[in-house]
């Protein structure tokens, strides 16, 4: 008799460890956004969507849930952010980041609005390569643009070529 007890408590520790450990095997995921300051009047970035890719899978991406919209960088600094996308990944290794861009992308320099060209950011989009391990709790990554270095002007026209830290 003690034997069948002994081994119905093992069964159902066995059992609430499994289920603890299969609530564990994902993860609250928030990305951010903010900048480092520069000398333009505004510097506004057409966000359309978040993607994120793991170490697993380099073919997979995960679209977060995105707060698309246009954002000024500028208004994003001295401790200032935003969350841009958040949503639920598996506890894995982030490889990489993609911010899908649109066409609305624009720089105002003295008064006056110019196109901001950024290369490859509405086809395949900014790539941030990353290597984070997520835990089972909540993750914050905060990605911090540097408009001032980012930013050249060139013959055609002003280019977005992103210098950015994250953190």
């Amino acid at each position: 008799m003690k034997m069948i007890k002994t081994a119905a408590l093992f069964f159902t520790l066995a059992i609430l460890f499994l289920a603890c450990k299969k609530e564990n095997e994902t993860s609250a995921l928030h990305i951010r956004m903010t900048d480092a300051p520069a000398s333009w009047d505004e510097v506004n970035i057409d966000l359309q969507e978040v993607k994120v890719n793991f170490a697993k899978d380099s073919n997979s991406w995960v679209s977060l849930q995105t707060n698309a919209g246009i954002y000024n960088l500028l208004t994003l600094q001295n401790g200032i952010d935003t969350l841009i996308a958040q949503g639920v990944v598996p506890n894995d290794m982030i490889k990489e980041i993609r911010l899908v861009l649109g066409l609305n992308n624009t720089i105002k320099v003295n008064g006056q609005i110019y196109p901001l060209t950024i290369p490859s950011g509405s086809s395949s989009g900014l790539k941030i390569k990353i290597n984070k391990k997520m835990n089972a709790t909540l993750s914050t990554l905060l990605i911090d643009f540097d408009a001032s270095l980012s930013i050249k002007e060139e013959a055609n026209g002003y280019k977005l070529r992103p210098v950015i830290k994250l953190k």
